[in-house]
C-alpha cells in the first residue's frame, strides 16, 4: 500500500478532490449496475458460460429487470463473462451410395409456422478419450425442440433409425429433411417414414446449406459444450442429454424471439 499523498501526486489529482471523490455517495447508476452485474454472474453460470448479451439481456427482462443490451454487454465486459466461441468441425455425410435419394421439398423454407409440421436430421461426430462417438438428431423446424436423439460408437444406419424412432414416440411430422447421407438414405430409415406416412425431403447433392438448421444446432452444441472433455461414450451420452434438455427448456432461441422450444410449444398450444 502506498499513501495517499504519493498516489495523488501519480495520478496528478488533489488530496482534497481525492477526499471528496471518497466521501461522496454511491451514485444511482454505480448502484443499479452493481445489482444488475450480481444478476448477471448468475444467470452466466446458470448457463455455463454458454450465453452472450443478448440471451442474457432477455433473461435480465424476464425477471423485471429493464435495462438495455448494450448496458448488458458493458458490465459482462467488466466483469470478463464472455460466451465460448464456435469451434470448426466436419461433417459425417456419405452419398456415395446406391439408394434412391428424396426430392428436396422444403427448399430451405425453415419457417414452417408451427410444430409437428416439417422436422430435420442430421449426425455429427464428437470426441471422447475412448474414441469418436456419434450423434444422430431429429429437430422440428416449427419449434427449433429435438424431438429424437441417438449416440453411438458407429455410423450404421441404426444410429439414425434410434433417433427417429425416438422423435416418433410422441408426435409425427409431415415432412422429414435430411441430407443424401447413406443412413437418411437406406431401405430401413425409408420404409419407416413410409410406414409412418411421413414424405421424404432430401439436400441438394454437397449442399449443407439445405439443411442449415440441423448444421447450425450441431455447431451450437460443439461450441457451448467445448471445452468439455468426454471420457467414454456414457460420459458423453450423459452430457449430451443434459444438454440438450438444457436446449429445450431454457435456452432462448433467437428465431424463437428469444423464448425455449419447449416455452414456445407451451405458448401456441395455449393460443
Amino acid at each position: 500500500m502506498y499513501p495517499v499523498v504519493v498516489l495523488c501526486r501519480v495520478l496528478r489529482v488533489s488530496r482534497s478532490g481525492f477526499y471528496a471523490w471518497h466521501s461522496r455517495p454511491e451514485s444511482k447508476r454505480a448502484a443499479r449496475d452493481r445489482v444488475l452485474r450480481v444478476h448477471l454472474r448468475a444467470a452466466f453460470r446458470q448457463h455455463k458460460g454458454r450465453c452472450g448479451s443478448p440471451r442474457l439481456h432477455r433473461d435480465l427482462r424476464a425477471i423485471g429487470e429493464r435495462v438495455s443490451r448494450k448496458r448488458i454487454a458493458r458490465l459482462m465486459r467488466l466483469d470478463g463473462l464472455m460466451a465460448r466461441r464456435p469451434r470448426r468441425f466436419r461433417r459425417t455425410t456419405d452419398s456415395r451410395h446406391g439408394f434412391r435419394c428424396s426430392p428436396n421439398l422444403i427448399r430451405r423454407r425453415f419457417a414452417t409456422g408451427a410444430p409437428n409440421r416439417v422436422w430435420v436430421a442430421d449426425i455429427t461426430y464428437l470426441w471422447t478419450d475412448a474414441g469418436w462417438v456419434y450423434l444422430a438428431c431429429v429437430l422440428d423446424l416449427g419449434s427449433r425442440r429435438i424431438v429424437g436423439w441417438s449416440l453411438q460408437t458407429h455410423l450404421a444406419t441404426d444410429l439414425a433409425l434410434q433417433a427417429l424412432r425416438a422423435a416418433l414416440v410422441h408426435r409425427r411430422p409431415r415432412i422429414h429433411h435430411s441430407d443424401r447421407g447413406v443412413q437418411h438414405a437406406s431401405t430401413g430409415y425409408q420404409a419407416e417414414l413410409r410406414q409412418h406416412r411421413i414424405a421424404s425431403s432430401m439436400s441438394r447433392k454437397g449442399n449443407c446449406w439445405d439443411n442449415a438448421v440441423m448444421e447450425s444446432f450441431f455447431g451450437t452444441l460443439k461450441q457451448e459444450l467445448h471445452p468439455l472433455r468426454f471420457d467414454d461414450v456414457e460420459h458423453a451420452r450423459r452430457e449430451i442429454a443434459e444438454y440438450i434438455a438444457y436446449y429445450n427448456t431454457s435456452r432462448r432461441h433467437s428465431a424463437l424471439l428469444y423464448v425455449s422450444p419447449m416455452e414456445y410449444e407451451l405458448k401456441r398450444a395455449m393460443r
